[in-house]
């Protein structure tokens, strides 16, 4: 009698920008030197490491062009913007002519009786408002600025979608983490174009700046959601699914709307995790939790947590430390235990999208590191896991979309 063949399960762990450069306040080491992450250390001594550049050269360092391409989507063919994969990750049905958005509500210094252009952007995430908060403040924007055609759609904490009838799917936008600390008048939509997009933000931000939520907000010494500002802007995406690609059934895991969009964009499917923020106040050990439990009818897992990116974008190196040792300690750990004891066989790949280092509050274009961990082919990895050790690797992937082929066989 044949015995029945060991199922492979595959788990990829991305903590969203967790590679950065040397800091003066860690002591002139990344935060991935500075943290404590014994799981991810051991698994890397026994692993295939190196680094892979998953942002073809000519394009924005975003997380959905570098997420389609560790999901083996080249983002040449495939990228179209992030705010489209949001509003399928919101379950929006977009008609053919419908431009998606995505529209952060940020934190401008001043008021409204200020001049818009001569404002600052003091925080792309309005402090990390709660998505109770936003809801509101959304509201309050639909309700002021009617139009047949448009609407803005609630996300999570600072992250919405607006859908645009007719508007235009290419406008170059400046993304707001980018312009932290400056004015921002010469980066508002005023080329050709761009002129109801720019009264969308400079009438929306009269609409937030007295509202009641902001008021409590301002009273409780907290950073007032006082603008939207829209960015990133795209058309209905369609990418091949992904069990027809690879044979095997998926499950996503994230608090972001735009890697939930690329899971439902590719016929994966998607688990909402109570709690997950998508900030560095998580529910990390729900992850985990939700990861050993698709597990159970899942091949592959594919967790994705924001936490270390959004404290690079506020520039804090502590937290961003302590995220990478929260993602280490909670995630990881239970979840390898779990597979290590499962009696099926499996590979783990972990690996940030793309570093978001501390000293530019937003993200770059360098190689990240990788490990993919397979026990019954251990190999001598690296001593740490890290961008310098795994820079010192012979391994360098310089096509991110191909990454994949290297897990699973």
């Amino acid at each position: 009698m044949i015995g029945k063949a060991k199922i492979m399960k595959y788990l990829i762990l991305i903590p969203d920008g967790m590679a950065d450069r040397p800091h003066p306040a860690l002591g002139n080491r990344t935060p991935m030197e500075a943290a404590a992450k014994p799981t991810m250390d051991a698994l890397a001594k026994k692993s295939l490491c190196g680094t892979v550049s998953n942002v073809p050269v000519g394009m924005v360092p975003e997380s959905d062009t570098a997420n389609l391409a560790i999901l083996s989507y080249d983002p040449k063919i495939y990228s179209k913007g992030r705010s489209p994969l949001e509003a399928m990750s919101l379950g929006l049905n977009m008609n053919p002519t419908d431009t998606a958005l995505r529209c952060n509500i940020v934190t401008l210094s001043g008021d409204a009786s200020e001049n818009y252009a001569s404002r600052t952007m003091i925080d792309h995430s309005s402090g990390d408002i709660t998505t109770e908060e936003a809801d509101e403040l959304v509201r309050a924007l639909n309700e002021a600025l009617p139009m047949e055609g448009r609407h803005l759609f609630t996300g999570v904490s600072y992250r919405h979608c607006l859908i645009w009838d007719g508007a235009d799917d290419k406008f170059n936008f400046m993304r707001p983490h980018d312009i932290l600390g400056k004015v921002i008048g010469e980066y508002l939509p005023t080329a050709e174009g761009g002129e109801d997009f720019l009264k969308y933000m400079e009438e929306g931000a009269k609409v937030l700046d007295k509202h009641p939520i902001n008021d409590s907000r301002r009273a409780r010494g907290l950073r007032p959601a006082n603008s939207p500002w829209l960015w990133s802007p795209g058309r209905k995406p369609a990418l091949p699914n992904f069990f027809e690609k690879w044979g095997v059934k998926t499950s996503v895991i994230s608090a972001v709307d735009l890697i939930k969009g690329i899971g439902v964009c590719a016929g994966c499917d998607v688990v909402n995790v109570p709690g997950a923020t998508g900030n560095y106040h998580t529910n990390y050990a729900g992850k985990a939790e939700a990861a050993i439990e698709a597990f159970r009818d899942h091949d592959l897992v594919y967790i994705h947590v924001e936490a270390p990116d959004e404290c690079g974008h506020q520039g804090n190196p502590e937290e961003k430390t302590s995220s990478i040792e929260k993602i280490d300690q909670l995630i990881l750990k239970p979840v390898y235990e779990y597979l290590k004891n499962s009696g099926e066989d499996y590979k783990i790949m972990v690996l940030p999208d793309h570093p978001t280092p501390l000293e530019i509050r937003t993200h770059s274009m360098e190689p990240v590191p990788f490990f993919i961990y397979d026990p019954a082919n251990e190999t001598e990895g690296v001593s740490i896991y890290t961008e310098a050790e795994c820079g010192k690797c012979s391994t360098y992937i310089s096509d991110g979309s191909t990454l994949l082929c290297h897990l699973i066989k």
